[in-house]
């Protein structure tokens, strides 16, 4: 094992001024991470230098076995914390051999809606918060739990401390670390009211690289639970009954809103959200109807509402944000298997351009 670990710790630059690009993409569910490697002559630091590849799409649901090419184009770089030293991970999107984007590919549409002039001049910040459950390898049961059991009831978990309440720490650390490293802007992370459950946010992040490093974000979480023996569960409500669902919960605002007179432009924003509240639930993840129950710190699936410090609204507005007349906004329908695409240039549409 020692040979095999000296050989997966290899400093190329010892050696070669060739590097790793491991190519990330997403697959037809959706959900599902791909990715590959390919070696370079040399270190790559703009992304638009770095040459389009292909993939078998027929292999992830995205194109038909008689014309299964699909293109990778790069659109953003990160620092690999696998392999360190120059190699670089590369976050893509994918398009036909013709350079239509693919009916899975929504970074192309939220990539136009944040180039709108309207809402480039707003310079929108995101801050999300993404909850996800560590399973129990071959069983669909979260770390720590007895399997067909239960733990104890909820309440000591929630930042808990002890090998009985923070379960899954040592992961959620090496995730923390390796986010860091990569250059994502993760400001922290913290367990969550379920046992087994975690949280980290990212942000704030402007515009269309909050997508990119969430998206990235999930990617080194897979790989680090695959790494560790378990699996990473993005259900919105992993458990069914008296347990916490997960979601991913998205702090917005603008320019208008993080300047003095914002809370009426934040008002009129959350106006704007409740008109759509339909089309935004329809985007906001699949299953989202098992968490937004009105019940463990939820607003019912149906039913827009939003409050000051309230945890049971659909969007929530921080006491800080309304004692200084100005701030952001939290947007808590989103589902913790949304795309961050769709729902940050989503709630941009709506409330700069709609």
């Amino acid at each position: 094992m020692s040979i095999l670990s000296d050989l997966v710790n290899l400093n190329l630059s010892d050696s070669t001024k060739q590097i790793i690009a491991e190519y990330i993409w997403i697959g037809g569910s959706g959900m599902d991470i791909r990715s590959k490697a390919r070696t370079l002559p040399g270190p790559v630091s703009d992304p638009s230098k770095l040459p389009k590849w292909n993939y078998d799409g027929s292999s992830t649901g995205q194109a038909s076995g008689d014309n299964s090419e699909v293109i990778l184009y790069p659109q953003a770089i990160f620092r690999d914390p696998f392999r360190r030293g120059d190699n670089i991970l590369v976050m893509c999107d994918a398009y036909t051999p013709a350079g239509d984007p693919i009916p899975t590919n929504k970074r192309h549409k939220a990539a136009k809606i944040f180039s709108h002039p309207n809402v480039a001049k707003e310079v929108p910040w995101y801050g999300i918060e993404q909850e996800y459950t560590l399973m129990q390898k071959g069983v669909n049961w979260p770390i720590g739990w007895p399997v067909g059991g239960f733990p104890g009831p909820q309440g000591p978990y929630y930042c808990g401390v002890g090998a009985d309440k923070a379960i899954g720490r040592d992961i959620v650390d090496a995730h923390y670390k390796a986010c860091l490293y990569a250059g994502i802007g993760i400001s922290g992370v913290n367990g969550e009211v379920m046992p087994g459950q975690w949280e980290f946010q990212v942000g704030p992040v402007e515009g269309i690289s909050a997508g990119d490093q969430v998206w990235v974000a999930r990617y080194l979480l897979e790989r680090i639970t695959e790494i560790s023996g378990v699996n990473v569960s993005f259900d919105p409500k992993p458990v069914p009954g008296d347990w916490n669902g997960a979601g991913a919960h998205c702090n917005y605002s603008t320019l208008t809103m993080r300047n003095n007179g914002g809370l009426a432009v934040i008002k009129k924003a959350i106006e704007k959200l409740q008109v759509k509240h339909k089309e935004h639930i329809a985007a906001y993840g699949e299953g989202n109807e098992r968490r937004l129950t009105g019940k463990h710190e939820t607003a019912d699936i149906n039913t827009f509402s939003w409050g000051v410090a309230n945890r049971g609204a659909s969007v929530r507005v921080g006491r800080d944000t309304e004692k200084e007349g100005k701030g952001y906004f939290e947007d808590r329908r989103p589902a913790s298997n949304m795309d961050p695409y769709v729902v940050t240039s989503m709630i941009a549409e709506t409330t700069i351009l709609g």
